[in-house]
């Protein structure tokens, strides 16, 4: 009776390891996060802020990330079982991470969203796995760059040049503009930078109390600075509500569950599944946008397939060897 005891305490420990949780898991975190460009862009809607209503957009970033942060506090200090409180030495690292990945990121984030699609903006957006190799590699010089890494940045970057322009004429989509395009750019070159910030602070810090403090206060910086701009969020519906709860449960929600798979999985099992974010973008972005011709026209394809295939790569170990 004691061995079966031990057995299934092991069993229940080992529960996130087992692969059929594992993959659901991380495909439902895919899909949290493929949904939040379609899901801003139908609070555009539901909240009626037109593209040039830059402070309103700020203001709905902030309202989103506050939200969000008290979620992953709260989701955090659930899994492990007490309150998650920031030491003293941590508040520098969360001031930085505040302003590099909720203000800087998501302020051009959502500017790029109220000015291209959400086929687009998936896809573009998932470039920023790599520029975070880059950085990682030539910036930072915490990683090494390899054959393998260098291979899948740039068949991703191809992705990247065909949703940009390279495809256009197969892809009948719209020109290429600063603040839509470019912004999502800018928006994956401070998430980069962010995602190398989170590896060097969560070496003395709690990776999940890092970010949870971070969403709470860099959502109130955006908040404020929206607000201060004479920006306006106005509930019409209750589904107004629905949506901006939803869109904190989408950091939240998804960066909780990802941590614990990291914790009892090997990283490169789990970060390999994170080519099904911008498919599950590129899809919903059609379902619920009805982007159908971008989407499933052959540039959008196409674009499509190489970002994914590249974050394959950069996440494959033993498919190409060597370092540079």
């Amino acid at each position: 009776m004691q061995d079966t005891n031990i057995q299934d305490t092991t069993k229940n420990k080992d529960i996130w390891a087992w692969f059929p949780v594992t993959f659901a898991t991380a495909m439902f975190c895919c899909v949290l996060w493929g949904s939040a460009t379609p899901a801003i862009k139908v609070a555009y809607r539901i909240f009626q802020i037109s593209a040039d209503e830059t402070a309103s957009r700020i203001m709905l970033a902030g309202a989103r990330f506050i939200i969000a942060g008290i979620m992953t506090i709260v989701f955090g200090s659930l899994v492990a079982r007490k309150v998650l409180l920031p030491k003293k030495t941590a508040w520098r690292s969360i001031a930085i991470l505040a302003f590099v990945q909720t203000v800087a990121q998501y302020y051009f984030f959502f500017l790029a969203l109220a000015h291209t699609t959400g086929v687009r903006g998936s896809i573009i957006n998932a470039t920023s796995n790599f520029f975070a190799i880059l950085f990682a590699a030539y910036l930072f010089r915490f990683e090494k760059m390899t054959l393998r890494k260098l291979v899948g940045c740039l068949v991703g970057f191809a992705g990247l040049f065909i949703i940009l322009g390279g495809g256009q004429a197969l892809a009948e989509g719209g020109a290429v503009t600063l603040a839509g395009e470019g912004a999502m750019l800018a928006a994956d070159v401070f998430f980069a930078l962010s995602g190398c910030c989170i590896k060097i602070f969560s070496r003395d810090e709690n990776p999940v109390v890092l970010s949870g403090y971070q969403f709470f206060f860099g959502g109130i910086v955006l908040f404020l600075i929206g607000l201060c701009m004479g920006g306006e969020l106005h509930f019409y519906t209750t589904g107004c509500m629905w949506n901006l709860l939803y869109m904190g449960f989408i950091s939240a929600g998804a960066y909780t569950l990802w941590g614990v798979l990291l914790s009892h999985n090997p990283v490169s099992r789990v970060s390999i599944m994170g080519f099904m974010n911008p498919v599950f973008g590129v899809l919903l972005s059609a379902l619920f946008l009805g982007e159908n011709k971008e989407a499933f026209s052959l540039a959008g394809v196409g674009a499509l397939a190489l970002v994914s295939l590249g974050i394959i790569i950069v996440n494959s170990k033993g498919l190409l060897r060597g370092s540079l």
